[in-house]
């Protein structure tokens, strides 16, 4: 035996790749995911590489295809580990929302696709308490927090946006706009004064790019080693260890108030960091607990709020002619009623502008993820094993003729119109969902901080509007969107260019 070896290695070799090949193509025989179609290419092993390479360039286009092919049933995409299975349709759309947790689950979806229990924590995975604080608390405290926001929105655009008379001033709109979102978004989350440090304000901007970055890694890493590797190579942790120094003592502050003059105390911070002190201490959870939770927090707010303004202040400038009318509704009902959530909601020219942004561009090409948990058949007849992971095709549908007219077409008041229809005065604002919308999601998992994050951003532009003249320079042509595997990013680079208004409010 050992002769043969020496003397026909190369035998042995292609024997060897043979055998490799061939138990190649029995897995993909058997993988239940092989009888659903793939867009861009093929999905056999060693072809599927391609097929990902393609989908990571035209990535826009395949889920088009994708849609409008297998309308009212599914197909998949590939990502570089794993496929995604795109249901297709309001049908579909409707069935994967209703199907209960203990088939498909939101919070293993969305761990699938981002692998946070490797790179930030499990325990706030597995005990995620701080979503339902979003979702119910501080929902319900809007009217109380509104205030700080306003204010910080106010003085943080007069920091960040310099403007000289009736000088234009060019500002790069998407790392501009990620600064002013990330302070005012703390003034609610952490508050004064570490709302305003720099130095703090640099980490949770970070950590959204860590948490991309440690993804990526996560992906191409076998899970036997992610756990290990995790803990060795992520920069998301680290990034929360240097903010341990700049919160830790605001948490030590407000536990040794707690203990020496109750749960309530004169001038107890009314914030999202004191909320979640206040149910840590009931759980006996740590203070590496809780900023792990207060920077979940961030990555939610920062990342998805500075992407959606800067979409709109880039249509906005490439289309002036809504700026008018859009001074004379703020204009009018903050005149009458202040900076009010009240007033706020009477805005629906903004409003719509918002909601038709997103439509038109989005921040992702998917929504509504969900992982099975169990084996299941979907009401079209697709088996879809245990494992998978579900999206749908959200761009798609927004761009759907059959659900808009002129769906190619950017209409900032499309929605303002919609709303005066008999009893669609609520469907067509932009926080609502429904089978056809889903930039928040959609259902019982929908976007809990999206109250929040509407009111945080129409009081930005608002303010923007009436204090400042904005247009685009050079050609006046809006800055395309880069597009890449199911993601969608306003430009990195582009610029508007702001004025002091010479008649501001």
């Amino acid at each position: 035996m050992s002769a043969w070896t020496i003397e026909d290695p190369q035998t042995l070799i292609l024997a060897g790749v043979a055998i490799f090949v061939a138990l190649c193509v029995v897995r993909w025989n058997t993988n239940p995911l092989s009888a659903i179609p793939t867009v861009g290419g093929s999905d056999a092993p060693g072809l599927s590489i391609l097929t990902w390479l393609n989908f990571l360039r035209n990535g826009r286009e395949l889920l088009q295809e994708g849609y409008q092919k297998y309308q009212g049933s599914t197909f998949k995409i590939p990502l570089f580990d794993q496929w995604l299975v795109v249901v297709s349709g309001t049908n579909m759309v409707d069935e994967l929302m209703r199907r209960p947790d203990h088939e498909v689950s939101f919070l293993e979806g969305i761990e699938e696709v981002v692998q946070m229990k490797y790179t930030v924590g499990h325990e706030a995975l597995s005990d995620p308490y701080h979503v339902g604080i979003i979702k119910e608390k501080l929902t319900r405290m809007l009217p109380t927090v509104l205030p700080d926001l306003t204010d910080e929105l106010a003085a943080s655009v007069q920091d960040y946006i310099p403007t000289n008379g009736d000088e234009w001033t060019a500002v790069n709109v998407m790392t501009t706009m990620q600064k002013i979102v990330a302070r005012a978004s703390n003034r609610v989350f952490v508050g004064l004064p570490l709302c305003r440090s720099e130095e703090f304000l640099a980490l949770p901007l970070r950590f959204t790019l860590d948490v991309m970055k440690d993804t990526v890694v996560m992906s191409i890493t076998p899970p036997f080693l992610k756990r290990v590797v995790g803990r060795l190579v992520s920069n998301a942790r680290r990034t929360m260890d240097q903010a341990m120094k700049h919160i830790k003592p605001v948490i030590e502050e407000r536990r040794t108030h707690m203990k020496t003059m109750g749960e309530d105390w004169s001038d107890k911070p009314n914030d999202v960091l004191q909320w979640i002190i206040d149910e840590a201490v009931r759980r006996n959870q740590s203070d590496t607990s809780i900023v792990e939770r207060i920077f979940l927090t961030n990555f939610a707010a920062i990342h998805t709020s500075s992407t959606n303004i800067t979409h709109v202040l880039y249509d906005l400038a490439a289309a002036p002619e809504y700026i008018q009318p859009l001074r004379e509704e703020i204009a009018a009902i903050v005149a009458a009623e202040g900076w009010t959530k009240g007033a706020i909601a009477k805005m629906w020219k903004l409003d719509s502008l918002f909601r038709e942004s997103s439509r038109y561009h989005g921040i992702s090409l998917i929504g509504l993820t969900r992982k099975t948990v169990k084996d299941l058949t979907l009401n079209d007849g697709t088996f879809i094993p245990k494992g998978t992971v579900l999206v749908a095709a959200a761009r798609a549908m927004h761009r759907d003729g059959a659900r808009y007219a002129d769906p190619e077409v950017f209409d900032a008041f499309r929605f303002e119109r919609m709303r005066k229809g008999e009893g669609e005065g609520l469907k067509h604002q932009f926080v609502n969902t429904s089978n056809d919308f889903l930039s928040f999601g959609h259902g019982k998992h929908a976007c809990p901080g999206r109250f929040f994050a509407a009111n945080e951003l129409k009081a930005l532009l608002a303010y923007i509007i009436l204090n400042y003249d904005i247009k685009l320079g050079g050609d006046g042509k809006r800055p395309p969107n880069l597009y890449y595997g199911t993601n969608v990013v306003p430009s990195v680079t582009g610029q508007v260019l702001f004025r002091k208004r010479q008649t501001a409010s």
